[in-house]
């Protein structure tokens, strides 16, 4: 079973966190972040995180490959946004998640209406105390707290996105309405009852077992306290009898840092052997909106609905993606990028491709949307 991080993992972490990015927390430059890693720490996570994936397929993957990542699910996670974080920064953002798109609508608009229909639907409001499972570089957290006036702890095992997360929040004023912690999501150091609300935006995915973590939130909140997530899942549609759709699974698990992920039905039952009340689910994907959610990743252009969202959006188009491959694989080749960031930005692309073929075949789902109570006392 998992357990806290103790004292000494704490001091471990940190001390990693120091040797892989230096200073760069402070740094809003994400693009010069991923240059001046530590080229040892770099090849320590890098290594730590691919032995999970390389030599591996879905033809050969077995029940024992897929516990093993499970028993290690901590640890992946860190590397794997230890890695990553730079990399989502530079091509989407500080929100690290999807989201349905309208007509005219410019993309950190719907990123951020996406946060707000969550807090909606949730019913957060003014000065309640709030946990953000998972929280990124708090993206989420400040858009939230801002939206509401409600008060936010950010949560996650990754001292890097901590570091950034506290630096974003103070420099938009938002500290210490917005703040953020350091913990094991199977088993928080929080008391009972510690929190008003808890949410969870494609985070979740993340765990060894959604029953576990979902059971984890409900004995953090208070006795008539909500819970809502935007969880990662594979439809009824998937089979994993077929190859194919094992591929794409397996895509995305290997480039998103995600070492099992479930059928929708495995959410719906989690949360109710939780202990919620569910008042809200829905596949938000499946709605028969005009832009798909997933057309950013898609190199689809024509979908962009403001000039202003180009610069963003054309480095996740086939073409930047290319450039950036070989631009960081040359600036590897001559000492000036650490190694494995290529492989890294190469396994991001990898999950783009099965992210947007598994929402064209509706295998699987970004935003299934469940919102349970925890009865009151």
């Amino acid at each position: 079973m998992p357990t806290r991080l103790e004292p000494q993992d704490l001091t471990r972490d940190a001390a990693f966190k120091d040797a892989l990015h230096g200073k760069t927390g402070q740094n809003s430059n994400s693009f010069m972040n991923m240059l001046q890693k530590d080229k040892s720490a770099q090849k320590l996570a890098v290594d730590e995180y691919f032995k999970h994936w390389d030599e591996k397929s879905a033809a050969t993957e077995t029940p024992e490959i897929r516990d093993a990542r499970k028993a290690e699910y901590a640890t992946l996670t860190r590397h794997y946004y230890n890695l990553a974080t730079d990399l989502y920064e530079y091509g989407w953002g500080q929100s690290f998640h999807f989201c349905r798109f309208s007509k005219g609508e410019a993309f950190k608009q719907a990123l951020a209406r996406h946060e707000h229909y969550l807090a909606l639907k949730m019913g957060i409001t003014e000065g309640s105390r709030v946990l953000d499972v998972g929280c990124g570089v708090g993206g989420p957290a400040r858009e939230i707290a801002k939206f509401t006036g409600c008060n936010v702890v950010g949560f996650n095992n990754n001292d890097y996105q901590i570091e950034r997360g506290t630096a974003y929040a103070k420099k938009e004023k938002l500290y210490p309405q917005v703040t953020f912690e350091k913990g094991d999501f199977m088993q928080m150091g929080f008391p009972d009852a510690s929190f008003d609300a808890v949410y969870a935006i494609e985070a979740t995915v993340h765990a060894p077992s959604l029953e576990g973590i979902y059971t984890e939130i409900y004995r953090v909140l208070k006795p008539g306290g909500v819970f809502g997530v935007y969880e990662w899942l594979m439809t009824d549609a998937y089979d994993n009898d077929n190859p194919e759709h094992r591929n794409i699974r397996l895509g995305i698990e290997i480039g998103d840092g995600i070492s099992n992920m479930e059928k929708v039905d495995v959410a719906l039952k989690a949360m109710k052997a939780a202990g919620f009340t569910l008042e809200v689910n829905e596949d938000l994907a499946d709605r028969d909106d005009e832009l798909p959610w997933y057309w950013p990743i898609s190199g689809q252009l024509k979908y962009m609905q403001s000039i202003w969202d180009f610069p963003t959006l054309v480095r996740m188009t086939h073409v930047g993606r290319g450039i950036v491959h070989r631009f960081v694989g040359g600036l590897e080749m001559i000492g000036l990028a650490p190694k494995g960031t290529q492989k890294t930005a190469d396994s991001l692309a990898l999950a783009a491709d099965c992210l947007v073929a598994g929402g064209q075949k509706k295998l699987f789902t970004p935003m299934y949307l469940m919102v349970g109570r925890k009865p009151a006392a």
